[in-house]
């Protein structure tokens, strides 16, 4: 029989995958919506085909088959009622841990509830019926593609994950799917796949390799000099910001050359970029071919939009595999050119002229705070601040990365403090992260140990910065964007009144000089009979000054000419240019 492959781009990428995954078992139910498959699978020898008419014989003899020849059998219908005769079958499946992956095909979405024929609502299903549900749309855009590439991985992989078990994929087909087919081989497409601890590893030999630590707890020991040993045997590199709280010999802060905007380090580039940690606020500009995801709960976590494995294994389990196969020689050589231009760039970090701001602050009071204290850091401008600055302090860090919300910041400081009375707590919050949670403060339960810095600039100055969006707005992102001229517009005696009458010490500083005559005083190891909350007042010209400063240190001519025509040149004509390129 000829090869009769569906154009649909969808289609082909779950056809690919399930043949990586060697998935060729397949029940297939008559209809029309899932035509651009059956005919698919019908025609490609790689897959093995029965047909039932009543789809819920078809998902009883799915689970028979799998567990005949265990391994996991397709299913396939097309709308109105078919797929709710699996239900019962799948709920067989759910409790048996049955690999049973159902794929119904569905109109667009946006039939659903409009009294148009065969359009039903698949979107929800009982929580005992299958381990995971997706919906794929027609993919019109590399967006889509990426979208529907992760999620059918996602749920091909969890036919047998942690037990394995029935799961759903929902794919939206139209007209040109059920006609267009071609006779050539399925197009390239992006594959995942999970390693669990006493599975075969891929080879990282002669590999460019860096390890990339979202936001992390504290590490042991013993998994710091395994993550040293890797490096050593690898010639990797570790790469993070401050909430990765790694303080092993081969790390790297790696903001300071990441985000140059006039500056493309070779540096940046990697073969295997290996990620452990959660959700990270750097926005690391690091280019990877492929990253390799480490983390116990064997889940697809993929920031960079190039998973390629994912281990479930603990951290330390994946780097003792890797060293007790290495054969190489010691290398850090990558270490050392990331250390070098690293140094260079931090040097001209620390010399540069910048105003009174959140990096000016972060700059001169790293340097004061004592050796092994905590530090938790608001998000997004004071996290991104103390990132461009380095020393060979252990400052533990943190920061409310998981949800990348502004409420919460400083009733997570004072909940860390009181672990550890006797330790002093370090805050740096923005303005409206304070007032947000400033009720926090009049907790009883507060004790001594609490040093709160907060930058108060009136406004969420993010939204002023020049490389924010709303900034091309004008005076108009002030009022609603920003939020411009809440809570007392900078007032001199509001937080001041509020936090002597809760029982704090109150520093303000207006300008540098005043700033720098009270942070020995504020760093102090020296408990003090009070908590003490530092308000400094900045403003968002400054802010977006200093961090453009920062963002150009180091300069290529060809960027920084992309840069000036960029400037002049419309955003309408810019997109315009980008097309053609593309063509």
């Amino acid at each position: 029989m000829k090869m009769k492959i569906t154009t649909d781009r969808g289609m082909q990428i779950l056809l690919s995958i399930l043949k990586h995954n060697n998935i060729k078992k397949v029940i297939a139910s008559p209809g029309t919506t899932n035509i651009a498959f059956v005919v698919s699978v019908q025609s490609d020898p790689f897959f093995e085909v029965y047909s039932c008419v009543d789809e819920r014989s078809a998902c009883y003899m799915a689970c028979g088959l799998a567990i005949e020849n265990n391994e996991p059998v397709v299913l396939t219908c097309t709308g109105a009622t078919a797929s709710r005769n699996y239900l019962s079958g799948l709920t067989e499946a759910f409790y048996r841990k049955i690999p049973i992956l159902a794929v119904t095909c569905t109109q667009h979405f946006g039939n659903i509830g409009n009294n148009i024929p065969q359009a039903i609502d698949r979107t929800k299903v009982p929580n005992d019926v299958v381990n995971l549900s997706v919906q794929i749309p027609v993919i019109n855009s590399k967006e889509d593609e990426y979208g529907c590439n992760f999620l059918i991985n996602k749920a091909v992989l969890e036919l047998k994950h942690n037990g394995g078990g029935p799961v759903h994929i929902n794919i939206t087909t139209n007209s040109e799917s059920y006609s267009n087919f071609g006779d050539t081989q399925l197009p390239a497409t992006r594959y995942i796949d999970r390693i669990e601890y006493h599975d075969q590893i891929p080879k990282l030999e002669e590999k460019k390799v860096g390890i990339f630590v979202g936001a992390h707890k504290l590490w042991s020991e013993e998994l710091t000099k395994e993550v040293e040993k890797f490096c050593e045997n690898f010639n990797a590199v570790v790469l993070g910001d401050h909430t990765s709280n790694y303080f092993g010999k081969y790390g790297i802060l790696a903001n300071i050359i990441c985000d140059q905007e006039l500056y493309r380090s070779e540096l940046n580039n990697f073969d295997v970029l290996i990620y452990i940690g959660d959700v990270s606020g750097a926005y690391l500009n690091l280019n990877s071919k492929e990253t390799w995801r480490v983390n116990p709960d064997g889940m697809l976590r993929d920031p960079f939009k190039n998973l390629r494995y994912v281990f479930q294994m603990q951290e330390i389990d994946f780097f003792k595999k890797y060293n007790s196969i290495s054969s190489q020689t010691k290398n850090v050589a990558l270490y050392n050119a990331w250390q070098k231009e690293t140094n260079e760039l931090e040097n001209l970090a620390q010399k540069c002229e910048l105003p009174l701001s959140n990096l000016w602050i972060a700059r001169n009071i790293m340097e004061k705070i004592p050796n092994q204290s905590v530090v938790h850091l608001g998000i997004l401008n004071s996290l991104r601040s103390w990132n461009y600055f380095f020393n060979e302090k252990k400052l533990v860090s943190y920061s409310n990365t998981g949800g990348f919300g502004i409420d919460g910041a400083m009733s997570t400081l004072i909940g860390a403090s009181l672990a550890n009375p006797d330790k002093i707590y370090y805050g740096i919050l923005g303005d409206l992260a304070f007032f947000y949670d400033m009720n926090s403060l009049g907790n009883r339960s507060i004790k001594n140990n609490i040093r709160l810095i907060l930058i108060n600039n009136g406004c969420g100055t993010e939204f002023h910065n020049y490389s924010h969006p709303a900034s091309k707005l004008g005076s108009m992102a002030g009022e609603f964007i920003a939020a411009d001229g809440h809570f007392g517009n900078k007032s001199l005696s509001l937080v001041k009144d509020y936090a002597k009458n809760l029982g704090f010490e109150y520093l303000k500083a207006s300008n540098k000089e005043e700033f720098l005559s009270q942070i020995d005083y504020f760093t102090s190891e020296k408990k003090c009979s009070k908590s003490i909350i530092f308000e400094v007042f900045t403003n968002s010209e400054d802010e977006s000054t200093a961090l453009h400063t920062i963002r150009t240190l180091k300069k290529q001519k060809d960027l920084v000419l992309k840069s000036k025509i960029k400037e002049k040149l419309p955003a309408g004509v810019i997109q315009k240019v980008k097309k053609v390129i593309k063509k």
